[in-house]
């Protein structure tokens, strides 16, 4: 078990792996992201707490942002894993992370191509950031597929029977980019 985490799988032994991405408008040590900075370790402790959290992305410093996956030191990564898809779906959409989700236009550009994605691990398995980005770009290629989707269009985990995929619905609660 992960500090702060849960063991929860979904049946058959399937985790949910999450990556999300973002270009900060500013170096991590400018003033005017400051605010988002400030929030890290409180958003990181919210997560560790939360009903399903199993695992988060993290270096010495607590969290991922000096972690480098390309030339540019803006470029931000984020991943964790899930004992559920409902689970990370809550923590991301119904808690006070959301709040912080409002802002992020304030601190992170626009994104043009696709900057989340989802897939199903075996329990225990802790993805790597180049893995992530492997799956980030095989949904930009080929959309949603049950190797890597959205929360629009997620798939079932592997020990479940085939299914079409299931929209849960995030428009009403996505906030920050209109």
């Amino acid at each position: 078990m992960e500090a702060g985490g849960e063991t929860g799988a979904a049946p058959g032994g399937w985790q949910l792996a999450q990556m999300n991405v973002g270009t900060a408008l500013y170096a991590m040590d400018d003033p005017r992201i400051a605010d988002f900075v400030n929030q890290l370790d409180e958003i990181n402790a919210l997560a560790e707490g939360s009903p399903g959290f199993v695992w988060r992305l993290q270096s010495d410093s607590g969290n991922a942002t000096d972690i480098l996956v390309s030339d540019n030191p803006r470029f931000l990564v984020n991943m964790s894993v899930w004992a559920s898809a409902e689970a990370l779906f809550d923590y991301v959409y119904k808690s006070a992370h959301r709040t912080v989700m409002a802002r992020r236009r304030e601190w992170f550009e626009r994104p043009v191509d696709m900057y989340q994605v989802l897939w199903w691990v075996p329990a225990g398995h802790r993805p790597t950031p180049r893995e992530g980005l492997e799956r980030l770009a095989h949904l930009e290629r080929h959309g949603a597929t049950p190797d890597a989707f959205t929360f629009k269009q997620k798939y079932p985990h592997p020990a479940a029977p085939p299914a079409a995929p299931q929209d849960m619905a995030p428009e009403p609660h996505c906030v920050g980019w209109e």
